[in-house]
């Protein structure tokens, strides 16, 4: 392995979609680890697959689809968990099983309740099982943040004998300063030596998550475990982006280190991520955030305009944040317009349908909307591919409303050819336009969480609705995405979507079910 290189491990699937609120469903994991294949990600850990039909389907799935990049899925130290993720990713052109047991006093004593010996002897059984199945078995000692060096060792020595290519070393509670992590990664990469790659999955409890990994680097760690815009359980993990673009920017203090990060596809791999988990980045992100290359005050504007570099260390450019392009688009715009804006904004590996799709959405907004702007052209795009599953498709609304009196719903919905009219009052407008498709197909929704936001200022703004919604106690939560400028037609797609999210999975897995039983 070149020595100066930084394996990139993006654990955006697993460990970020642990965020509360922040589950996907399989066809939407697909888009994300296709865009990180994209982004020239090592290693994508595309879930834990021993955790549900729907995980393994889903690992599985991104298994078949993913040709560059290694894909690994998460287990316990458990054969069944193990054996689950060998069957899940085994498709896959280059795959990797990651299985972990604690090795921290407090998680042994309370957790476990198991010894060092027995820790040891788990461990080492873990990954000789693990190696059945692939060539490429990562172990990780779980709140190694918190565990002694001394053990660490003794666990190392076992699982490289045992067949562990990477010592992952994670701070699994957010607890250690980057002084500390990077001493301690000095340590254990000094005692590993040539035998493994050392790994670090740091936390962000204190806010350190990054700090830490860039510190575990410069100390010898040589992969790196990362989110997209820092997603994860609590606070979150180290973010991909700002891990990947301290290394290539702060060459004076990383020198000849890199990643194989193409990191003009971060921007795109960002909104991505938060256009279907409904979870955005805040204003100030670092890199992908919506201030992140903005400039109000009158000093920073002065110096801007005679020299970017006086405070712009990046150029947005690089991260794949570009400025508006000079061809603007209007409702007399063709299809050969349309088609250029999109590559220029990203979109090149977009199917003729859904290009179509979307510059029929296109054609309908400009008649609407003075000005459509290249978000709004990129939402468009992304709308359409998030939802492609449509068993009901919303073919009209009307609501009915005021202030001392009931609110109304009618609704149209087309199934199966068939177009279908129901209407229902409620609590609310929304609380009606919910009843009414419970009633219209059958299947009463939960509602989770609901959250709009504008794509663009101004009042004309198409709004974009997220919901999150159970329909059935059993399983989980289905995100849906709606789209439009008046918000409660917006509404009304993403509970739809949300629904057909839920069909397309079941159907699936059912099929998965029988072909299992055959």
């Amino acid at each position: 392995m070149d020595k100066n290189r930084i394996i990139v491990l993006d654990t955006t699937l697993r460990d970020g979609e642990q965020s509360p609120g922040c589950s996907m469903n399989t066809d939407e994991k697909i888009k994300v680890a296709l865009q990180l294949e994209k982004l020239g990600v090592d290693v994508i850990e595309a879930g834990f697959a021993a955790a549900s039909p729907g995980d393994f389907d889903a690992v599985s799935r991104i298994a078949e689809m993913v040709k560059n990049s290694s894909i690994c899925s998460l287990s316990r130290a458990i054969e069944n968990d193990i054996k689950q993720s060998g069957l899940a990713v085994c498709k896959a052109p280059l795959h990797r099983i990651h299985t972990f047991i604690a090795t921290s006093p407090i998680h042994m004593k309370y957790k476990l309740k198991m010894s060092e010996a027995e820790v040891i002897k788990r461990a080492v059984h873990a990954v000789e099982y693990a190696r059945t199945f692939v060539d490429d078995v990562e172990f990780s000692l779980e709140d190694a943040g918190r565990s002694e060096i001394s053990f660490m060792k003794e666990v190392m020595d076992a699982v490289i004998a045992a067949g562990a290519s990477t010592i992952n070393l994670p701070d699994t509670v957010g607890y250690r300063l980057p002084t500390e992590l990077g001493a301690m990664v000095k340590e254990l990469s000094d005692f590993a030596g040539d035998r493994a790659i050392i790994s670090v999955h740091n936390h962000n409890d204190l806010g350190l998550a990054t700090a830490n990994t860039l510190s575990a680097v410069l100390n010898g760690a040589r992969q790196i475990e990362v989110t997209v815009n820092g997603l994860g359980e609590r606070a979150g993990n180290s973010a991909l982006e700002e891990a990947v673009m301290a290394i290539k920017t702060r060459k004076d203090a990383f020198g000849d280190l890199y990643t194989n990060i193409n990191t003009k596809e971060i921007y795109p791999a960002s909104r991505l991520v938060a256009t279907i988990t409904g979870v955005e980045p805040q204003q100030n992100k670092a890199i992908v955030g919506k201030n992140a290359f903005s400039h109000e005050s009158g000093i920073h504007q002065d110096g801007m305009l005679k020299n970017q570099e006086t405070y712009e260390i990046m150029k947005p450019e690089d991260v794949g944040v570009y400025k508006e392009s000079n061809l603007i688009l209007g409702k007399h715009s063709g299809r050969a317009a349309f088609r250029d804006k999109i590559v220029h904004l990203g979109f090149d590996k977009i199917s003729e349908e859904e290009l179509n799709t979307a510059f029929e959405k296109f054609k309908a907004l400009a008649d609407k909307k003075k000005d459509v702007t290249d978000d709004d052209i990129r939402m468009l795009v992304t709308d359409e591919s998030l939802n492609h599953d449509k068993t009901y498709e919303l073919v009209g609304l009307q609501i009915s409303d005021c202030s001392s009196g009931t609110p109304m719903a009618s609704v149209s919905i087309k199934h199966n050819d068939e177009i279908m009219i129901e209407a229902n009052i409620g609590n609310g407008t929304m609380d009606a336009i919910f009843k009414t498709i419970d009633r219209l197909t059958g299947y009463t929704g939960e509602l989770q969480s609901y959250n709009v936001t504008s794509v663009t200022e101004g009042k004309d703004a198409l709004a974009k609705v997220t919901t999150r919604v159970i329909f059935d106690k059993s399983s989980p939560s289905f995100v849906g995405h709606g789209l439009s400028i008046d918000t409660m037609l917006a509404t009304a797609k993403a509970y739809l979507g949300a629904l057909n999210s839920y069909l397309s999975q079941k159907e699936r897995l059912s099929k998965n079910n029988n072909k299992h039983q055959i």
